[in-house]
């Protein structure tokens, strides 16, 4: 059995009102200078936690690491535990979400220096049609409501043809930037985590690869659409607060998440819903 802690965001949100009295103290604040303490990691459970669990069980200690891994279900709350000094570090995002999230929140959380890990490819699937050119004419797709990912997916729409972005739409297009949607798709917009969900009630939805594999959708074999890996830059990576990135156990864990093991066990594992980034 996994040693992982879950997190609710419910439990986080209760926190995050004390936070005037915690911050300071959220986390041991002796923990920074000290190399032989726990390193606690906050991550979404799939594949993040997966990959985490594995450099716990068979890599940490071996390389002198004490690693603890808490899970949360949201793509906000891991964010703050960072900020709020709750955790030391963080595996979730990609680059695009985290500036954009560091701009709306005023946060300074940086990606640790040693390059990406992995990619999920975002993909489009359907339980009424077996390819996209089946979307009947004023379909309902439905899109991950955070500004980074949102871009992501109406992109991924462009790039198979069933919609335009104005020129120049970049990490924050929404729907306003469609110029042309021949088949006058209608747009709902929902937390990343109930796209799978929805599924039932919308003709096609545009699902982050970690909610895919929870939900058992595998972006290799079920998406009608998927992104490509080459030159993606949605690649996660491990962040910490700004000034932690000299910490040891950081650059230690860094080091452990892109080594060859780490590589061989998300190729085997994913077989192809879950891409090496290194």
């Amino acid at each position: 059995m996994r040693n992982t802690a879950k997190i609710t965001s419910a439990v986080l949100a209760a926190g995050a009102l004390t936070f005037g009295l915690t911050a300071c103290g959220g986390s041991d604040s002796g923990s920074k200078s000290d190399a032989n303490a726990t390193l606690t990691v906050a991550a979404t459970p799939t594949p993040q936690g997966e990959i985490l669990s594995y450099v716990k069980d068979h890599l940490a200690q071996k390389a002198g690491l004490k690693l603890e891994v808490k899970e949360f279900t949201d793509y906000v709350t891991p964010n703050t535990a960072v900020q709020q000094g709750q955790v030391d570090a963080n595996y979730f995002q990609h680059k695009p979400y985290l500036d954009d999230f560091n701009k709306k929140n005023g946060t300074d959380i940086v990606p640790v220096p040693g390059g990406t890990v992995h990619l999920e490819p975002l993909g489009v699937y359907s339980k009424s049609v077996k390819k996209l050119t089946d979307l009947k004419q004023g379909a309902t797709v439905a899109l991950p409501n955070d500004t980074t990912n949102e871009a992501r997916a109406l992109k991924l729409l462009e790039a198979n043809g069933l919609l335009e972005l104005k020129a120049g739409a970049g990490y924050e297009a929404t729907p306003k930037d469609v110029t042309a949607n021949p088949k006058g798709l209608k747009f709902k917009e929902l937390e990343a985590a109930q796209l799978p969900r929805s599924l039932g009630d919308v003709d096609a939805a545009v699902i982050n690869g970690n909610y895919a594999l929870e939900a058992k959708l595998s972006p290799a074999k079920d998406a009608l659409a998927a992104e490509s890996a080459k030159g993606n830059p949605y690649a996660n990576f491990l962040a910490v607060k700004k000034g932690d990135e000299s910490d040891p156990r950081v650059k230690k864990l860094a080091k452990l998440l892109t080594s060859p093991e780490v590589k061989k066990f998300i190729e085997d594992k994913y077989d192809g819903a879950v891409v090496p980034a290194f």
